[in-house]
């Protein structure tokens, strides 16, 4: 045996070696195709719908998509950053892993879509319906949300901080204990809520619509309770207060405390 020879790859090593190195280079090209960005552009849903059916993942920056209608459209992982998204429609969307950042959405349609782990990160959805959405551990913050629909979502581990949810409707959801920072529920339908062992942090329920709501446990000391009616204190039953809080309360019959 010719030892100058020993430990040399055989041609055949060397072509394998050579597949190998071409396979991993081929799949990151591949990779990095599935990737794709749209910067200022107005599309429509054909041309969306193509990219969504390729098994591209977009990001749309400064996009126009107002009152598009995308419902159905598999849009999963997708990113949507400062886009203009007026009355637009997503009923039934999969927008699974996706993100809206710095959006203005007002007046949009999510019902039934799914935003299992998208996150809403500023801008405005006001007016916006999310009726039989899937939130599920969905993350929603610093935006606006007056006015917007959320009957009949489902928002397990869904977390939310420095929300405006003025006026909102939000019947039977349950924010059993999460901790709300800077959320403002102010006049908002809350009807049947579970906020039980919820702490509030800055947080409004001023003139909210409270019936059948539970708050055992819930520590509400730096929330507004302005507009509470005292005949509505029993809502509060097995809750914390602060002094300010319910000399407030009891100021309703007259009493005062010290």
């Amino acid at each position: 045996m010719d030892t100058a020879c020993a430990g040399k790859p055989t041609v055949e090593q060397m072509c394998a070696f050579t597949s190998l190195v071409y396979g991993v280079f081929f799949c990151e090209i591949v990779e990095m195709k599935k990737e794709l960005t749209l910067n200022a552009k107005t599309p429509c849903r054909d041309g969306l719908e193509e990219i969504s059916k390729s098994g591209k993942i977009a990001m749309l920056e400064d996009c126009e998509l107002s009152e598009l209608n995308l419902s159905g459209i598999d849009l999963s992982g997708w990113h949507f950053v400062r886009c203009r998204l007026t009355r637009t429609t997503l009923n039934g969307a999969n927008l699974d892993e996706s993100s809206f950042t710095a959006c203005r959405a007002a007046g949009a349609s999510f019902g039934g879509s799914n935003l299992q782990e998208a996150t809403i990160e500023g801008g405005d959805f006001s007016n916006t319906n999310f009726r039989g959405a899937t939130l599920t551990h969905t993350k929603v913050i610093n935006c606006k949300l007056t006015g917007s629909d959320f009957t009949d979502a489902r928002t397990l581990g869904i977390s939310i901080e420095n929300v405006l949810l003025v006026l909102a409707i939000l019947p039977r959801l349950s924010f059993r204990k999460m901790t709300l920072k800077d959320v403002d529920f102010s006049e908002a339908d809350l009807r049947a809520c579970d906020f039980r062992d919820t702490v509030f942090e800055n947080c409004s329920l001023r003139d909210a619509h409270l019936p059948e709501c539970r708050f055992e446990g819930a520590d509400l000391r730096n929330a507004d309770l302005g507009g509470i009616k005292l005949t509505n204190a029993q809502l509060f039953k097995g809750a914390l207060i602060s002094k300010r809080q319910a000399a407030d309360l009891l100021s309703q019959l007259g009493l005062k405390v010290l």
